[in-house]
């Protein structure tokens, strides 16, 4: 069975920089891809901040953090960054088309032993191991956000995933300290089937006026214990994420009970995506942990 020693990591972003966080707190080697030095420099920047919380909360030590970092190089030419790797993850945006294109190119760009792993919330694996000729290598590796914190990882199986490469991801999830959960390659797969519905259905309770922003996420904290409300972790995940996510969920299984609402498709249309642009159901200022309502909402 293969060892996974070195792994590349296509995306810098939210979910990309905690899942290199990650690999490199637990001793591998990591690869971070993206477009551009800006992109990977942010990444990074967000890294070295999240690993400073963790020695100042003594979750670990300075000495620690410093080998984490060390652990992680940085490339904006995806063939250097993935040869010789024994694992890739891809994390790029939540986009059918681009995902596809990475995984045509990472079929020519690595070697057949290369496990090719995607961070996809909802889209099909099957279908992304269908453009290269190594189906039986690609899984899906769904981490939760924030990646260094939460313990949970969704493991999906393409139609053609083999039990070697599906086994090993189970183990490696486990070595990153986190609780791998097997599922089944149908839209949404679990975590997004059950959560985007209920967030879609908050987002309905809205626009019907049924109430308002911080009532609707009241409501669900003390009356169902959830530690952020539907309309806040919406904000949180990115108001064009749960779109895209929902578009997946529709398309995939034609049942209009998956259709997003008509206002989340229109907040996403004039740009406000949640606490990424600064304003969604609340309106984030750089400094402030206070939630506002944002104006469009105010009753």
């Amino acid at each position: 069975m293969t060892t996974i020693q070195n792994v590349a990591v296509i995306g810098s972003g939210t979910m990309g920089n905690g899942i290199a966080h990650t690999f490199a707190q637990f001793g591998f080697k990591v690869s971070l891809i993206d477009i551009s030095q800006d992109a990977l420099d942010l990444g990074l920047n967000t890294i070295g901040k999240n690993l400073e919380r963790q020695v100042a909360k003594g979750t670990l030590t300075e000495q620690e953090k410093l080998a984490t970092l060390s652990n992680i190089t940085t490339f904006t030419d995806m063939k250097a960054g993935v040869a010789n790797v024994d694992l890739v993850v891809e994390a790029a945006t939540e986009n059918i088309d681009l995902k596809l294109k990475i995984f045509k190119d990472l079929d020519s760009f690595t070697t057949d032993q290369t496990i090719l792993a995607t961070n996809t919330s909802s889209i099909s694996i099957t279908k992304i191991a269908s453009v290269t000729s190594k189906a039986d290598k690609v899984i899906g590796m769904h981490f939760m956000n924030p990646v260094p914190i939460m313990k949970l990882v969704e493991v999906i199986r393409g139609y053609a995933t083999s039990d070697e490469v599906a086994s090993l991801t189970m183990e490696l999830s486990k070595k990153l300290g986190k609780i791998p959960t097997e599922v089944n390659d149908y839209p949404g797969f679990v975590a997004n089937r059950i959560l985007m519905p209920m967030i879609n259905e908050a987002i309905y309770s809205l626009y019907e006026s049924v109430a308002g922003v911080e009532e609707i996420d009241t409501v669900m904290k003390l009356g169902m214990a959830h530690p952020m409300g539907p309309l806040q972790l919406a904000d949180f995940i990115g108001l064009d994420v749960c779109l895209s996510i929902l578009n997946v969920l529709h398309e995939g299984f034609g049942n209009p009970k998956y259709a997003p609402c008509p206002l989340l498709v229109n907040m996403v249309t004039a740009g406000y995506k949640g606490m990424k642009t600064g304003e969604g159901f609340y309106k984030y200022t750089a400094g402030s942990k206070e939630l506002e309502v944002s104006s469009k909402f105010k009753m």
